[in-house]
C-alpha cells in the first residue's frame, strides 16, 4: 500500500513538473523569438522564421525609438504609469488601513461599496467616462475658451488610479487585517498618534502587499490600450497605442525589424520590474493569508 502511494506521489510530481516545463516553454519561446526578430534584417523574415539572425541589426531599435516616435511614447507611458501609481497609493493605503483597523458608522457600507467595484471592468465604462470628460471640455470651451480633460495625460492618470481603487483597497485592507494589534498598542503607549502609527509602524509592515499592488497595477497601466486610445485622441499617445500605429505603418512599409524592436521596447520594462521584485511579489501574495 505504501509503495503504491509512493509511486502515485512520484507520478503526480512528474506530471506537475511536465506541466510547469511546458508552460515555461510556451511563455519563454515567443518572448525569445520576438527578441531575435527585433535584430533581424527585412530579408530574413521571408525565410525560416526560426533561423538565427545572420547579423544583428541594432539600428532597428534606433529607428523605432526616433523615426517611429517610440521614445516619446515611452516617456508618456512612464509619466502616466508613475503618476497613476503615486495617486493610487496615496489614496488607497490610508483608506485600506482605516477600513481594516477602525470601527465607525458606515464601515460596512464602504467595504461593500468598494467590493462592488471589483465586479466592474474598467473597459465597460470607457464610453460614459469619455462622454463625461467631453461634456466637461465643452463647458470649459464656452467658459475659458480652452479644453482640459481630453488629450491630457494628467487626467488619464487620474482615471487609471480611480478605476484601480477597488482592487487595491480590497487587497491592502485584507493584508492590514492580518497584522497583530499589539504593534499599534505599543505605538500608542509610546505616545504615537494615529497618523504616526500608520506611517512609521503599519505602512512599513505592509510593504510586501504594497509591492504586490504596485506590480499588478503597473502591468495594468502600462499595457492599457482602450482608455488611452479613447481619452488621448491627439499626439500624446502611450506605448500600446503608439505600438499599434507602428504596427500598421511598418507592415505597409514591410519593415518588420522596427515593429519587433517596438515590441521589445514595450516588454522590456515589465520584464525588468518583475525580475527585480519577484521575491517580494511571492511574499506579498502568500503572507496575507497567514494569521499571526
Amino acid at each position: 500500500m505504501t509503495d503504491t502511494k509512493s509511486k502515485g506521489t512520484k507520478l503526480y510530481k512528474l506530471f506537475v513538473y511536465f506541466v510547469l516545463i511546458a508552460l515555461a516553454i510556451v511563455i519563454v519561446v515567443p518572448i525569445a523569438w520576438v527578441f531575435l526578430a527585433s535584430v533581424k534584417g527585412n530579408a530574413e523574415f521571408y525565410g525560416n522564421p526560426w533561423s538565427w539572425p545572420k547579423s544583428f541589426h541594432w539600428e532597428n531599435f534606433t529607428s523605432a525609438w526616433t523615426t517611429a516616435g517610440m521614445g516619446r511614447y515611452l516617456g508618456n507611458s512612464v509619466f502616466v504609469t508613475a503618476l497613476s501609481l503615486v495617486l493610487l497609493i496615496i489614496i488607497a493605503l490610508p483608506a485600506s488601513y482605516v477600513l481594516a483597523r477602525f470601527r465607525f458608522f458606515g464601515q460596512k457600507f464602504w467595504n461593500g461599496f468598494f467590493m462592488l467595484g471589483l465586479f466592474i471592468n474598467a473597459n465597460y465604462i470607457v464610453v460614459p467616462i469619455f462622454l463625461m470628460l467631453l461634456d466637461g471640455d465643452t463647458k470649459l470651451q464656452q467658459l475659458i475658451g480652452h479644453p482640459f480633460f481630453m488629450n491630457n495625460l494628467w487626467v488619464l492618470s487620474l482615471v487609471y488610479a480611480s478605476t484601480a481603487l477597488p482592487f487595491t483597497i480590497y487587497l491592502l485592507s485584507n493584508y492590514f487585517r492580518t497584522l497583530p494589534a499589539s504593534f499599534e498598542e505599543a505605538a500608542y503607549i509610546d505616545g504615537a498618534g494615529y497618523f504616526t502609527t500608520f506611517m512609521k509602524v503599519m505602512a512599513p509592515m505592509a510593504r510586501p502587499s504594497i509591492i504586490t499592488v504596485i506590480l499588478f497595477n503597473f502591468l495594468s497601466f502600462w499595457n492599457e490600450y482602450i482608455m488611452a486610445l479613447t481619452l488621448i485622441p491627439g499626439d500624446n499617445k502611450t506605448l500600446p497605442v503608439g505600438l499599434l500605429n507602428l504596427s500598421a505603418a511598418q507592415k505597409s512599409a514591410q519593415n518588420y525589424g522596427q515593429l519587433y524592436a517596438g515590441l521589445v521596447i514595450v516588454m522590456l520594462p515589465t520584464l525588468i520590474l518583475y525580475i527585480m521584485v519577484q521575491k517580494q511579489l511571492t511574499k506579498g501574495m502568500t503572507v496575507g493569508g497567514v494569521k499571526g
